[in-house]
């Protein structure tokens, strides 16, 4: 299984959903089952390494984020991932346009994966502090732990 997380810029949240979901898969014995990747729906970041801050977050909690440069969602992107995770309702939307008809049955948003009770999405923290980036990276592990739940269940 091959699934694509996005966010805005590809430096924050996306990253971070995308190193979560391996750590976590390869504590559960599924490294070799699952395969992930992280994209953004904006260029603006493009080229540009995860934010410090995000890396930070996730340090602390014993994972690593990918060590490689922020990227655009390709139309590629779309025929590669069985799944394409957005992390809020704007990103959806966006995904939702872009989408080739065929794929558009692969687009999901991240939280929904979290249960009934999770907000809908997961806020930017890029604007905020460090409150924000553990706020983002609690609801990124909900989802992630969801969402690896509902895989074990197929």
């Amino acid at each position: 299984m091959k699934i694509l997380f996005v966010c805005t810029g590809n430096i924050c949240r996306s990253p971070t959903a995308e190193a979560l979901f391996l750590h976590r898969a390869a504590e559960r014995g599924l490294a070799g089952q699952v395969a992930a990747d992280s994209a953004g729906t904006s260029s603006e970041e493009s080229g540009n390494p995860p934010d410090r801050r995000a890396r930070i977050a996730a340090a602390a909690r014993g994972c690593t984020l990918p060590d490689r440069r922020a990227r655009r969602i390709t139309a590629t992107d779309f025929d590669t991932f069985d799944l394409i995770v957005a992390m809020d309702r704007g990103h959806l939307a966006t995904l939702r346009r872009r989408a080739p008809d065929h794929a558009r049955d692969r687009l999901r948003l991240f939280m929904e994966f979290a249960g009934p009770d999770a907000p809908p999405d997961v806020p930017d923290p890029w604007y905020g502090d460090e409150y924000d980036f553990e706020h983002a990276l609690d609801l990124i592990e909900a989802g992630v732990d969801g969402l690896l739940a509902q895989m074990a269940g197929r």
